[in-house]
């Protein structure tokens, strides 16, 4: 499968929603039961990207978005700010064909241009697809949280996993660009 990455945009979300809602009711990647609606996620989309998060898309030859990822705070504290938390979504014909890795791999780089210094995953239902992407991109396993949902008539764990970005914590952060001003009035 051949696939280019670019950076999603409004139009794509149709497209997302159909992907994330796939996952809501077939997966554990999300703890969501019920899928949103296309304002939401237009309503999410919009509070991420006017952030200045990446917020990308994997797309075919012909145009077919199968997947896409980006990049949102993992708390809104301002100590947070240098750390972002990853989400990856694939439409089912793109699972196993490199799009996850390749999406992770564009964010990391994305995210570390951007002065990030730590990205976690937070994967429900520790799927083991994802942590071995995770991992096969220099994440490393920081903690699981046993029973933290209940979907699809079983108890599913979270995994965390994180990953240091640039100078992870070897260095100060600029505090006068961007991430610094994240959470400043």
């Amino acid at each position: 499968m051949t696939f280019r990455i670019r950076n999603a945009e409004p139009l794509d979300i149709v497209r997302i929603a159909a992907i994330y809602r796939d996952s809501v009711l077939n997966g554990t990647a999300s703890y969501e039961i019920t899928p949103p609606g296309i304002d939401e996620m237009e309503e999410r989309f919009k509070a991420i990207t006017e952030q200045g998060y990446p917020y990308i898309a994997a797309v075919t030859d012909d145009g077919t978005l199968i997947g896409y990822a980006y990049a949102s705070a993992f708390r809104t504290r301002p100590a947070y700010r240098w750390l972002v938390e990853d989400s990856i979504y694939l439409a089912p014909e793109a699972r196993g064909k490199g799009v996850g890795k390749a999406l992770l791999g564009e964010l990391l780089v994305r995210c570390r241009d951007l002065g990030f210094r730590q990205m976690v995953a937070v994967i429900g239902g520790a799927s083991t697809a994802s942590v071995a992407v995770h991992r096969s991109l220099g994440f490393e396993m920081v903690g699981t949280l046993k029973g933290t949902g209940f979907k699809q008539g079983h108890w599913l764990d979270t995994v965390f996993m994180q990953a240091a970005l640039g100078d992870g914590t070897e260095s100060a952060p600029d505090l006068h660009a961007y991430p610094g001003t994240l959470f400043t009035g």
